[in-house]
């Protein structure tokens, strides 16, 4: 080409640039209030994903429109910068948002095809625009929007900040957006340890994401990243030789399936938390950092145990019965009207699990239900249960408190009473049988109504009522003779919460199961560092309540917990209701306190023989052995004040050697007998723990 040739070349260049900046000048004046802000553009927030943490640092569940994660500038490899600039910018360090070179050639490409808006010649910074302020609708309002908005974008960042903007912004198909989160998407890696192969593949996408998706093409993925790698050969980036070496490897992809989630009854209730308090857009764009107490290897074993009792009864109820297809179950509760939502499919047997840490209130493990996909209504903390004689220990601790004590007689026999106004009602014994005068330690042992419901009348309804909530049952209580044996609806959450105050020495400590909330700049929402704790029951009323639950797990009704080869200090208590639609084990160690509920969500019988010591404390104790192997085996301790006394069976005061009939057991200062028995004379005798109750 001529000198002369190239002058004119230069010169219509020089022309076309100067009055493509008066275009602009002119442009920007008309399009201005169409444009973002100086506002805007200084607070540009992408949408990131929201995560969910375990305890120790697991992913639980991510919520997300797109998912992103940030990752600045200096931590993405040099091929990476360079495989995009040769690709889509190669004068991107010398433009000003607009490349008017690429603009007059793709000006004349398209006049030449017969249409204005074919070929876009679109700067990084263009595309940048594009993504977050503009459609991507082809009209030449929207282009000439798109590079005003890029001149304004290049006069508030650098080019770096621009180039780290672009690359977290970019949508690498998949849900992938960013290049976080497509190297850990394609590649199984973080963008740090991408190669040169790897930065040309997901470069290459970027003109069409699905397209030339590895995961949806091969052939074109790979086509398309020689393409990108025969640039960075012809831009010297890299040698023609290590191109041409690189275009014969097989792409190396380890693609990571998006997570589908952990503990999904346990995560739902963490995401109604923060869409309650801090809102849906929160949620799925703010890029929240959620850390929790799950202890997610306990997690999969309370699953585990769960599901297989679960499924081992399903079994056999389905083996024994018919079921109807016509019958429904609870699929959720619907948030915004609390309504139940059902749908119809066979009856199956559902199951949940709460388990926490006594001293910090920390949730350890949730289980909802059986599967989560079927229905996502959490029966650990919204299903209202009858809790059977699970209730029973409220009535104890009541009694404990006006001066009882566990080696007072009661009689298990009949007996006609009123239970609400107007209505007679003749409690009965789960086994229909009667077994006469019974300590209340062996009442609560044997799980005898009776005894209960006897006791009850002693102390009135109100004032087992009055125990049950100062330990934490919110739910509404009906102060009858009846809710001795616990007829009054809870929830599971409620009576782990209940029951961890017996090992706690009388204190009641909130659980919670969010930790720490940070915002995607590391602000701290929200953090709770200690438990919010009230002293509720008296240190010595809660040992001795303790000491008479042990007695049900060593040789009561809760005995398949040491069946099952669980041999560390426990207690707890089982419940079975009428027709045997719940089974319940609530029990505890000195560090934890673990819940388990089964039943079907209409209150069908789960059969006449099922029982809360059969089925609930099973899995409470398969479970408790893995949930307390790294824990030192502790004993309650016994407070000061309370000590053991042995008393006459027959008068109940202080036995004496010639007593016939003695029983050893606790007593406060307040409720010891001072007198010797007189119903047999003789000389004193020494009062030892014994071994076992």
């Amino acid at each position: 080409m001529s000198d002369q040739k190239k002058n004119i070349r230069r010169g219509s260049l020089a022309f076309a640039a100067i009055l493509l900046l008066i275009v602009l000048v002119k442009l920007i004046h008309i399009y201005n209030n169409e444009l973002p802000s100086l506002e805007q553009l200084h607070n540009i927030e992408p949408s990131l994903t929201t995560t969910i943490y375990s305890a120790d640092g697991e992913v639980l569940q991510e919520y997300y429109l797109q998912r992103r994660i940030l990752v600045p500038l200096k931590k993405m490899p040099p091929y990476l910068i360079e495989a995009l600039l040769a690709t889509e910018d190669q004068r991107f360090y010398r433009h000003w948002g607009v490349d008017s070179q690429g603009i007059i050639r793709a000006f004349f490409s398209n006049i030449l095809k017969g249409n204005l808006t074919a070929q876009g010649g679109s700067t990084i910074t263009q595309q940048l625009a594009r993504t977050l302020f503009l459609t991507r609708e082809k009209v030449i309002s929207r282009k000439i929007k798109e590079i005003l908005t890029a001149v304004k974008i290049e006069r508030t960042y650098s080019k770096d900040e621009i180039l780290e903007m672009y690359l977290n912004q970019c949508n690498f198909g998949k849900g992938a957006y960013g290049i976080q989160a497509a190297a850990q998407l394609y590649f199984g890696k973080d963008v740090e340890e991408l190669s040169v192969s790897d930065c040309a593949v997901l470069i290459g996408l970027l003109p069409a994401p699905n397209r030339y998706s590895p995961l949806n093409n091969i052939d074109y993925a790979l086509a398309r990243r020689n393409v990108v790698l025969g640039r960075l050969g012809a831009e010297k980036k890299i040698t023609r030789t290590d191109a041409d070496s690189l275009k014969k490897l097989p792409l190396s992809l380890a693609p990571v399936p998006l997570n589908q989630g952990q503990a999904p009854y346990f995560t739902e209730m963490v995401r109604q938390y923060i869409e309650k308090k801090y809102g849906e857009k929160a949620l799925y764009t703010e890029g929240l950092t959620i850390y929790t107490t799950l202890n997610p290897a306990l997690q999969k074993e309370a699953e585990r145990q769960l599901y297989a009792m679960v499924d081992t009864l399903q079994k056999g109820i389905q083996a024994r019965r018919t079921l109807k297809s016509q019958e429904y179950t609870l699929a959720y509760l619907d948030s915004s009207s609390e309504k139940p939502v059902w749908k119809r499919k066979y009856k199956q047997l559902q199951g949940a699990l709460v388990a926490m840490d006594n001293a910090t209130g920390e949730i350890l493990t949730l289980v909802g239900g059986r599967d989560f996909d079927d229905t996502k209504f959490n029966r650990a903390v919204q299903a209202l249960r009858q809790p059977g004689s699970a209730f029973k220990p409220f009535v104890y601790v009541a009694a404990l408190e006006k001066g009882f004590h566990p080696s007072d007689i009661m009689y298990d026999t009949p007996v006609v009473l009123e239970n609400r106004p107007g209505e007679e009602w003749e409690p009965r014994n789960y086994d229909l049988q009667f077994r006469g005068p019974l300590t209340l330690r062996e009442g609560l042992a044997d799980s005898r109504n009776l005894i209960a419901i006897k006791l009850l009348q002693r102390i009135s309804p109100y004032a087992a009522v009055e125990y049950a909530q100062r330990l934490g049952i919110t739910s509404p209580l009906n102060p009858y003779a009846s809710i001795a044996i616990g007829t009054s609806e809870v929830t599971l959450w409620q009576m782990v919460r209940a029951f961890s105050v017996f090992p706690n020495q009388g204190v009641l400590v909130e659980p919670f199961y969010i930790k720490k909330i940070v915002d995607r700049y590391g602000n701290i929402l929200e953090e709770n560092r200690s438990p919010k704790k009230e002293l509720v029951l008296n240190q010595k009323t809660a040992y001795i309540m303790t000491s008479i639950m042990q007695s049900v797990i060593d040789q009561g009704t809760g005995s398949a917990v040491r069946a099952r080869g669980f041999s560390r200090p426990a207690a707890g208590k089982t419940g079975t209701t009428d027709e045997t639609t719940d089974n319940w084990f609530i029990g505890f160690v000195p560090q934890i306190t673990c819940g388990v509920w089964l039943g079907f969500d209409d209150k069908t019988s789960i059969g006449s023989h099922m029982t809360g010591g059969s089925t609930a404390a099973v899995v409470w104790g398969e479970f408790m052995k893995t949930a307390c192997q790294n824990l030192p085996v502790a004993d309650f301790v016994m407070p000061e004040g309370v000590f053991y006394r042995t008393v006459c069976w027959d008068s109940g005061k202080l036995a004496t050697a010639n007593c016939p009939r003695k029983v050893t057991d606790l007593f406060t200062e307040q409720s010891e007998p001072q007198e010797k028995c007189p119903l047999h004379p003789g000389p004193d005798i020494a009062s030892e723990k014994p071994e076992p109750f």
